[in-house]
């Protein structure tokens, strides 16, 4: 498998990320500067590190896919990426927000939520529950039902459908138990 890791202006934790994936894969993954304007060739998974973008300025997440879509190279080769059907992504923390606002060139993103400021205005950081759901992730195979503290620290984390996005319509994998 060949493996990416998309770092922006603002990015951390890439080289646990890195390590991570060599780990897991046996092989050490490209670092690509997101200004590089080129995916290498036959690249299987691209991970999304989190990160704080231009001091979160521009939403989090938001000014790192503003990057891709207003740039018409970077923007081809992502929707390329995606477009391929032996690929996939992955987006943490930031991320996973700048996925969401990349959903315009993703197939089947139509209905994921616009990550938006947490009901109580705050940063929040704390230990939360959540239960694995009976769903398609390659992440969560056969792991339906089980419970698990998480660390869970955002701004932005509210999956707000309000904007866009259909919740009826996307598939939960993992679902809060507590606060």
């Amino acid at each position: 498998m060949k493996t990416a890791v998309i770092t922006f202006p603002g990015s951390n934790r890439q080289q646990d990320v890195m390590r991570a994936l060599q780990q897991a894969t046996g092989t050490a993954p490209a670092a690509v500067w997101h200004g590089d304007h080129e995916l290498p060739a036959g690249t299987d998974l691209v991970v999304l590190p989190g990160g704080f973008s231009y001091g979160d300025v521009l939403g989090a997440g938001e000014g790192w896919s503003k990057t891709i879509l207003f740039n018409e190279a970077l923007s081809a080769q992502f929707s390329g990426f995606f477009q391929r059907k032996d690929t996939f992504a992955l987006g943490i923390c930031n991320g996973c927000q700048m996925m969401s606002s990349l959903k315009s060139i993703i197939p089947g993103a139509e209905h994921w939520p616009k990550f938006t400021r947490n009901h109580s205005e705050q940063f929040e950081a704390r230990f939360a529950m959540v239960e694995i759901a009976e769903s398609p992730s390659i992440f969560f195979t056969d792991m339906a039902g089980t419970r698990t503290p998480i660390a869970v620290a955002h701004g932005e984390g509210f999956a707000n459908f309000s904007h866009t996005g259909d919740p009826t319509q996307v598939h939960v994998a993992l679902r809060f138990v507590d606060n």
